[in-house]
């Protein structure tokens, strides 16, 4: 991914990295309207700057989709509802499909979701943004970890075909040559592999198959999409079932973002990308990615164009971008002022820190500007 080089990209990418433990961090999305652990950690941190945040006129807010931002929103409601207490946040999880979908039916003020609007969203979309559009707002940075539970492995190197093979029941048992040629020295069992994928419309899936499509070398020969397309294994909803399910089945694989592979104490396979030695799942290694980011979209759609085929050393390849669905103009008037209220606090550095050390990956300052420039002006 590329943001305006203009021969500032060697910085950005050492500004993102610095940015993980300091930086701005934006996200949005859980199941419930309830505070985990994580989020009464995140209410502390988060409290300092809470005499800053601008509430607006109170009132219910409601959202839905992507449940990889699902941590983030926790701490976000925890340190926005201390503050305003006169607001309610309520996002409701389902997956980025479901989300967009209730975004297009007026039933929620704004939607998460891990991929951008398609062509056809965005034409649905005027019709409950009355005088505009939907418009892709990036808010959380993340990593898509590939994660493994094999009895006796502590580590695993994979790569994009063996990963596409493995997950399109190509590859079924763990002693697999190909997975042994990654790993010399490692013990693997003679046992079938339990590859576990999403069941939900997911944004996770097409983050996932748009690089499964990009650097498996042929091997994954579907389109990138929100629906699992791939052959066999089992399923499971949201990030939560597939983390719960690979922590419960021996000898499974599945995909999930760093922030559950973390929750759920899950080990995460290192990729080979083809750079000089493999990539392992960090944020550190994500935040290298992101600092090459290219805008996509146009006007104040800011929808991002991702890398997935970097061979950079240290660049982390599976990453995620959470967009905030939002209308341009359009939006309910009895909503608008909490919903530019939440998402001003959002994508300050003071609520990009909050959930900085929740397995998210800090905005390159360049973009976080550009999404703090754009939430001001919607109507």
């Amino acid at each position: 991914m590329k943001l305006q080089r203009n021969g500032r990209s060697k910085a950005l990418a050492i500004g993102a990295v610095a940015l993980v433990s300091t930086l701005s961090l934006a996200a949005c999305g859980t199941d419930n309207n309830s505070t985990s652990s994580n989020g009464s950690t995140a209410a502390a941190s988060g409290a300092a700057s809470a005499a800053s945040i601008a509430c607006g006129k109170g009132g219910q807010l409601l959202g839905a989709g992507s449940t990889a931002q699902t941590n983030a929103i926790d701490v976000w409601k925890a340190a926005f509802g201390s503050a305003c207490s006169s607001s309610t946040i309520t996002y409701g999880g389902g997956g980025s499909g479901a989300g967009v979908q209730q975004f297009n039916q007026g039933k929620v003020a704004f939607a998460g979701s891990d991929s951008a609007l398609k062509p056809a969203e965005v034409e649905a979309s005027k019709a409950v943004c009355k005088t505009g559009q939907g418009i892709d707002l990036p808010m959380v940075g993340g990593l898509i970890s590939i994660v493994f539970h094999v009895d006796g492995v502590d580590k695993l190197v994979l790569d994009g075909p063996t990963i596409a093979k493995i997950f399109d029941s190509q590859i079924t048992k763990w002693n697999d040559p190909a997975i042994a040629t990654l790993n010399p020295g490692v013990t693997l069992p003679d046992a079938p592999i339990q590859a576990i994928h999403r069941s939900d419309d997911s944004g996770t899936t097409a983050n996932l198959t748009g690089y499964l499509a990009k650097a498996s070398n042929g091997a994954w020969t579907y389109p990138a999409s929100k629906t699992w397309a791939g052959k066999g294994g089992q399923s499971a909803n949201g990030s939560a079932g597939v983390s719960a399910q690979v922590k419960q089945v021996p000898n499974s694989i599945g995909y999930v973002e760093l922030s559950y592979a973390q929750t759920n104490s899950l080990k995460s396979a290192a990729i080979n990308t083809g750079a000089s030695k493999p990539v392992d799942a960090t944020a550190e290694n994500a935040a290298t990615t992101f600092a090459k980011a290219k805008i996509a979209g146009t006007g104040s759609d800011l929808a991002l164009s991702l890398d997935y085929a970097t061979k950079d050393e240290g660049a982390y390849p599976l990453v995620l971008v959470t967009y905030e669905i939002v209308c341009d103009k359009g939006n309910k008037a009895d909503t608008l002022d909490t919903l530019k209220s939440f998402l001003t606090y959002t994508i300050s550095d003071a609520g990009q820190q909050a959930i900085g050390a929740k397995g998210y990956v800090p905005l390159p300052k360049e973009l976080a500007a550009k999404v703090q420039a754009v939430v001001p002006t919607l109507a």
